[in-house]
């Protein structure tokens, strides 16, 4: 879909390797899955705000789609929320108030 839409991405699989790609290399957007093994995305999230602070814009990515689990993401540090299964309409939405 980010391709479809004109930007480029890489992709990781967990929390820990996030962490590292956000160390090499600069991003504008990072998307969220909260729901990552081993370094979950509430966790990761906080971890880049320490370094980064609010320098990076997180959109959540999430299969649970009630209010207060946009409230967690928000809590976490995340800027923006998702519900998955997203849909390009919402992604474009989100993306172009950031890039």
């Amino acid at each position: 879909m980010l391709e479809q839409l004109g930007h480029q991405a890489d992709s990781v699989h967990n929390g820990i390797e996030a962490l590292h790609a956000l160390g090499r290399q600069a991003y504008d957007v990072v998307l969220m899955d909260v729901q990552m093994p081993g370094l979950d995305g509430y966790e990761a999230t906080r971890r880049i705000r320490r370094v980064s602070g609010t320098q990076i814009h997180i959109i959540a990515l999430t299969a649970h789609a009630l209010s207060d689990d946009r409230a967690r993401c928000l809590a976490a540090g995340m800027d923006d929320y998702l519900s998955k299964p997203v849909h390009l309409s919402e992604l474009q939405k989100v993306l172009a108030g950031i890039v």
